[in-house]
């Protein structure tokens, strides 16, 4: 676990194949920092929705970060969720997921949408998701949630509640009610159809998410809050028992519990109470939802999933806002009663998965100093006053997806400069 997880840096990987970085747009020639030593194969799922055009960012900031690391990527694209179905009549096919098993990091888009939403439950999006996570065996869900100070007005609380907020969910992945049996549909005793779920979780599902979450808390600030609902449930109560049992292993952080009502609540109203939380695949789904939009944009978060072997998934936790996706068009964004018209915005917030492609760096690969030249690039670009739509606010420079993404790189090149410059 601890190489998967990143613990302990991976060692280095011999190349099988060579493949040279992509061009970037417009076709500008951006210098490497040093000579290339190391070459990662990563799969992107672009997947539905605006998926296609987050990837797109996301894989130009890779590339160019990488090359002032000493890295270079070789990329495979490949169909899932809806794309998926409009192509093979499956949501994950076959080959997808082998591509994803043979490569060293996954980054993955967006799933979903109104086309798709009639399906049966096997043919839609969503499960092409479930599928892919199953078939990692990635268990752990790493969601962080954090208040920049450049985004600290976008955020719906008062300053004073959001200003310093840094928490990390770890969500177990793979178990609880999303998996569990039996569930269905059938009819009881008077005749009426019903449907069906089954919360379940075996000793090891709990300890291991649980020792993630430990080690995870361990790197913050050392406080761990275990979420449940210990009072009604038995698969919580097992829960509540397993981690205290493996807190003994970590003497040196501090353990606390919480039921999901009460963290809901706590979140909202003092939510730097909160260093790491680790619960189950259905409280953790809602929960870091939930502690997004403390940031201000569901827009701006990347999350990590891991497993004990094998590559990771790198996603941001938005979906595939089909609403939105492909736009480009003149309109006027409303805010603090102010109008301002922006020409050809295409609106999606590429920055969640462009910080989803750091996590994958750091905790995918091990690459901790690329990861760190992405995540300066994303804060100097919000510093330098840009913003997408989402979280856009008066006096600020509204732009869209692509050209937030130019900002980024110019912001990755420009720490380049810098160090020449010195």
């Amino acid at each position: 676990m601890a190489a998967s997880l990143q613990l302990n840096p991976k060692p280095f990987r011999a190349p099988f194949c060579f493949q040279s970085l992509s061009p970037q747009k417009g076709g500008k020639i951006r210098c490497s920092a040093t000579s290339t030593t190391k070459r990662y194969n990563i799969t992107l799922l672009p997947g539905d929705g605006i998926g296609p055009e987050v990837i797109s960012v996301a894989k130009d900031v890779l590339n160019v970060a990488g090359s002032h690391e000493g890295i270079e990527f070789r990329f495979q694209e490949m169909p899932v969720g809806g794309a998926a179905l409009d192509l093979t009549g499956v949501p994950l096919p076959d080959e997808t997921l082998l591509a994803a098993k043979r490569s060293d990091a996954v980054l993955l888009g967006a799933i979903g949408g109104y086309k798709w939403d009639s399906n049966e439950k096997h043919l839609k999006p969503e499960t092409g998701l479930l599928q892919l996570r199953a078939g990692l065996e990635v268990f752990a869900n790493l969601r962080p949630a954090s208040v920049l100070p450049q985004l600290v007005d976008s955020s719906t609380l008062k300053k004073e509640v959001a200003e310093g907020v840094d928490l990390m969910v770890v969500r177990e992945l793979t178990g609880g009610i999303y998996f569990g049996k039996p569930r269905g549909f059938s009819t009881n005793q008077k005749g009426e159809e019903i449907g069906f779920n089954t919360e379940v979780y075996a000793t090891f599902e709990i300890d291991r998410i649980a020792r993630v979450a430990f080690e995870t808390a361990r790197k913050r600030r050392g406080k761990l809050c275990s979420v449940d609902k210990a009072n009604v449930l038995e698969a919580s109560m097992l829960w509540r028992k397993r981690v205290t049992t493996i807190a003994l292993e970590y003497p040196d952080i501090e353990l606390s519990h919480m039921y999901v009502d009460n963290a809901a609540m706590q979140l909202i109203r003092d939510p730097k109470q909160f260093d790491t939380i680790v619960t189950n695949n259905i409280f953790g789904d809602i929960l870091s939802d939930e502690a997004s939009m403390i940031t201000g944009s569901i827009g701006m978060l990347p999350s990590a999933s891991l497993g004990e072997s094998g590559p990771g998934l790198f996603e941001p936790i938005h979906g595939s806002a089909p609403d939105i996706a492909g736009q480009i068009e003149v309109h006027s964004v409303l805010r603090a009663a102010c109008f301002l018209l922006v020409d050809n915005v295409n609106k999606a917030n590429p920055l969640a998965t462009v910080l989803s492609a750091a996590m994958l760096l750091r905790y995918g690969l091990g690459e901790e100093n690329a990861a760190k030249r992405i995540e300066s690039a994303v804060l100097d670009t919000l510093t330098r006053g840009f913003r997408t739509g989402d979280i856009y606010s008066t006096g600020k420079k509204l732009i869209g997806c692509k050209d937030m993404g130019e900002e980024v790189l110019k912001s990755v090149d420009s720490q380049r400069s810098a160090a020449v410059m010195s």
